[in-house]
């Protein structure tokens, strides 16, 4: 084998993370690792011709819900098809541990849409390092590194009751926290639209994630509100990481609703106030106008108290469907008011594994074909009843222009905040799931020059890694692990789309695992290469 390369990827333009202007170099991989990066090697044991091409580190996705499909879909061939060779797991507050057998049947119920039907998990596991354990044993294409989700722990304490902590309580979360940071987590996330974890105060946030400060660990979060109060929604975490010295990722940064659109602008210049004061706080961002949630985020935090199945009895009484009718029709509610911010046609039934017919439609055209679209939220909760709420949803909600200046600036990085599938999954997802990454590279960088490919291939690699605290990875530098992706960027582009979301997108060549080809001449090798990654 010439100079010990195992594989060397000749004649490329390298774009190494840090926004350098691009240079060519070959690269030679050995052991998993970049051993060389210089203007001419030898050839290697395998030689990747590159010409034309560009070579990056493999994309990082800092907010990803892979961990709820990973063991159904180890594959990831919906991320390595758009280069993605880590992803940042257990966001919005909800990770797949820690694990009380008490209330396992609420976490699993709870779950219950993001978890591919006839795929038997076991739930063999209760803590966050039993459950990466499994994880790694039957092995995973891309590398995963784990947040430990604020909800979760709640609901392993707590169940769904949304009254304050006790004493005890608290104390048991901090045990609970405190295994997972010792276990590898690299820090704790939040969806404070989602209860349980919306039922927390901020003072409880702050004792809890006061524990991060020591371990140097991130916190993540799905602000309260991304709407009406989405400048409080900001501060309230700019003030959690600001009491407690610790690094804060604002997840998904938007604005949603059209009274909504520009209010971005003041909450970006927020973080930007805080950093001068010594804040370390950034966001990401998807590429989209529409988001994606299970259907229960539409209804009323307290709706959910208890779990699924006291929602859906709750669904049951006339009374406290008027109740809910009101809080959302006269605009209550604390949490983003999805019903209002995309009214019953921007909201698009996603995965419905229960009533497959509903997949792709939108709630308008379910009541109209039901004839009941002259009550809407009567329709609307006989239809949570008759699919028990399981039911993922695509919800056009975004201003483009909103889009735009997030990616633009500097604070944000690039994220999917999608999750594991595959083309013969079924179901309408989110299209972000098959084509952020390229979305970004073909749409505003090569066609929009809203970025130069060296700003945006940051925000994919060196930044996200950085955040998170990955060693040894986003950046294309000597003795660095050889996750890599090779790409053209003259028709790189995203291919899903809303009404036909599986489908992989265009330019992707070669994706690098830990220096194993995971993508090969555009196709899936099958291997699987990833590692849990530890902080």
């Amino acid at each position: 084998m010439a100079e010990g390369y195992e594989l060397v990827i000749k004649g490329g333009k390298v774009l190494d993370g840090t926004s350098s202007p691009w240079f060519k170099r070959d690269i030679g991989i050995a052991n998993g690792k970049i051993k060389s990066v210089s203007p001419v090697l030898g050839e290697g044991g395998r030689v990747i011709d590159a010409t034309g091409l560009v070579v990056a580190p493999g994309f990082i996705d800092l907010h990803n819900h892979a961990d709820h499909g990973i063991l159904a879909f180890p594959d990831a061939t919906n991320y390595l098809m758009q280069g993605v060779t880590t992803s940042v797991t257990g966001n919005c507050g909800l990770s797949l541990a820690p694990v009380n057998p008490v209330n396992l049947e609420l976490l699993k119920t709870y779950l219950s849409p993001f978890i591919k039907k006839g795929v038997d998990y076991g739930w063999d596991w209760q803590s966050l390092d039993e459950f990466y354990q499994k994880v790694e044993s039957q092995g995973t294409a891309m590398n995963l590194a784990p947040l430990v989700g604020q909800g979760t722990i709640r609901l392993a304490v707590m169940g769904f009751r949304s009254d304050s902590p006790t004493r005890e309580e608290m104390n048991k979360m901090k045990e609970l926290l405190t295994r997972a940071l010792d276990n590898g987590a690299f820090g704790m996330s939040t969806g404070l639209i989602y209860p349980p974890g919306s039922y927390s105060s901020t003072e409880e946030l702050i004792e809890l994630a006061s524990l991060l400060t020591d371990y140097g660990a991130i916190y993540t979060t799905h602000i309260r509100n991304e709407g009406d109060n989405l400048i409080e929604s900001v501060d309230e975490a700019i003030r959690i990481a600001e009491e407690n010295n610790i690094s804060l990722e604002i997840s998904h940064h938007k604005a949603a609703g059209m009274n909504n659109f520009g209010k971005v602008n003041g909450a970006l210049k927020a973080m930007a106030e805080a950093r001068q004061r010594g804040v370390e706080v950034n966001c990401d961002v998807y590429p989209y106008i529409a988001g994606s949630s299970t259907i229960t985020s539409a209804l009323p935090n307290w709706v959910l108290e208890g779990g699924i199945n006291d929602m859906l009895e709750r669904l049951r009484n006339k009374e406290t469907r008027k109740a809910i009718e009101s809080e959302i029709s006269e605009d209550r509610m604390s949490s983003t008011n999805r019903i209002k911010s995309s009214d019953w046609r921007g909201i698009q039934i996603a995965d419905c594994p229960q009533h497959p017919e509903y997949e792709g439609k939108s709630l308008e055209q379910i009541f109209e074909e039901k004839g009941s679209m002259d009550s809407p939220y009567h329709a609307f909760f006989d239809w949570l009843l008759e699919t028990e709420a399981d039911a993922t949803v695509v919800m056009f909600s975004l201003d483009e222009d909103d889009v735009r200046t997030v990616i633009a600036n500097p604070l944000s990085s690039i994220i999917s905040d999608g999750w594991v599938t595959s083309p013969d999954a079924g179901g309408k997802p989110h299209p972000r799931s098959y084509g952020t990454f390229p979305r970004v590279l073909g749409r505003y960088v090569r066609e929009e020059k809203l970025l130069t490919l060296e700003q945006a291939v940051r925000k994919m690699t060196a930044m996200p890694a950085a955040k998170i605290g990955l060693k040894e990875r986003g950046i294309i530098r000597e003795g660095f692990y050889a996750d890599l992706v090779v790409f053209n960027p003259d028709i790189i582009k995203d291919r899903a789309t809303f009404t036909e979301p599986h489908q992989y997108a265009d330019g992707i060549q070669y994706v690098l695992v830990n220096g194993q080809l995971v993508v090969d001449k555009g196709k899936p090798t099958g291997a699987r290469p990833g590692q849990i990654l530890q902080p």
